[in-house]
């Protein structure tokens, strides 16, 4: 049996440091923005629709792309840090 890839980030440097990707179908350049997927495997998402020409007429297709960091998913669940609170002074003036 093939052994599991071991993901070289954490879950918080992706949150962190990922950035969205641009990709180009027929020309048209396209941002995928970074996601968390329901099944713990984090990556890139982009779906929508766009148009592609076939002899000489517009053809409108779907589109679905998943880029999905490999072992990503076996990774310890990091919570988001909440922001916290500010400290109520106490006491009056």
């Amino acid at each position: 049996m093939a052994r599991k890839s071991i993901c070289p980030i954490t879950r918080a440097q992706f949150r962190n440091q990922a950035k969205p990707v641009t990709v180009s179908i027929n020309d048209v350049p396209m941002v995928v923005p970074t996601k968390e997927f329901s099944t713990g495997s984090f990556g890139w998402y982009l779906n929508g629709k766009t148009t592609i020409e076939i002899d000489g007429k517009p053809v409108q297709v779907q589109l679905g792309l998943n880029l999905t960091v490999i072992g990503s998913k076996e990774l310890a669940d990091e919570p988001e840090k909440a922001p916290q609170p500010e400290p109520v002074a106490s006491g009056a003036a």
